[in-house]
């Protein structure tokens, strides 16, 4: 490990990911930063044409980022034609930013099933109640279709909807920015070279 541009040079995607959760960790002790797992999550169409929203990351580990969302919205219409991402998570008051860029598989079924028992009650029940991305009437509509998923689920407990699941992104790309005075900022790039290896490369700012 040597010292290059203010930042530590690792050689490989294990301790890339030990640098995300160590700034994450950082971010998540730090004032003025609400919720340290929000992130950018950006999909494409088929042809190409870009959309993007803020989810929030909920595990990243040697597999991945993982978070979760409806199936039917449009990032999951957009995932099952084009199973590519980009993450952006930025830490404003750190001058801190982390870019993702990879393949995109859904988690297993198990894993959705043990995230969603996790979830508050409200959340199951709006999962069932909202057809995520559609046209709504109105806001009185959308309470109606929650208070049919209460009741259809009273006394119960509320499983995961089928429709409803988790999606990872296995990174061919992270990069890592620290803001520095003058613009004259550190960014490191981990990439998988043609080999299949990671490896590591400083950029210009």
């Amino acid at each position: 490990m040597t010292i290059q541009g203010g930042l530590r040079r690792m050689d490989n995607y294990t301790t890339a990911i030990e640098r995300f959760r160590e700034w994450q960790d950082t971010a998540a002790n730090t004032a003025g930063i609400v919720d340290p797992t929000a992130m950018t999550l950006a999909t494409a169409t088929p042809d190409g044409r870009p959309s993007a929203r803020t989810v929030l990351l909920k595990q990243v580990d040697a597999e991945g980022f993982v978070f979760y969302t409806n199936g039917n919205s449009r990032k999951g219409r957009h995932l099952a034609a084009n199973a590519h991402a980009a993450l952006v998570f930025f830490w404003e008051p750190l001058m801190r930013q982390v870019l993702v860029e990879g393949a995109v598989q859904p988690v297993s079924a198990a894993e959705a099933d043990s995230y969603f028992a996790s979830r508050p009650r409200l959340s199951q029940l709006g999962a069932w109640a909202s057809r995520q991305s559609e046209p709504l009437a109105s806001r009185a509509a959308f309470d109606r279709q929650v208070e049919e998923a209460e009741a259809r689920f009273d006394g119960s407990s509320v499983p995961r909807p089928p429709h409803w699941g988790g999606y990872r992104v296995w990174p061919d790309m992270i990069e890592f920015w620290q803001g520095r005075e003058g613009r004259l900022h550190d960014r490191e790039r981990y990439y998988r070279g043609d080999g299949g290896q990671w490896e590591w490369t400083l950029l210009n700012p």
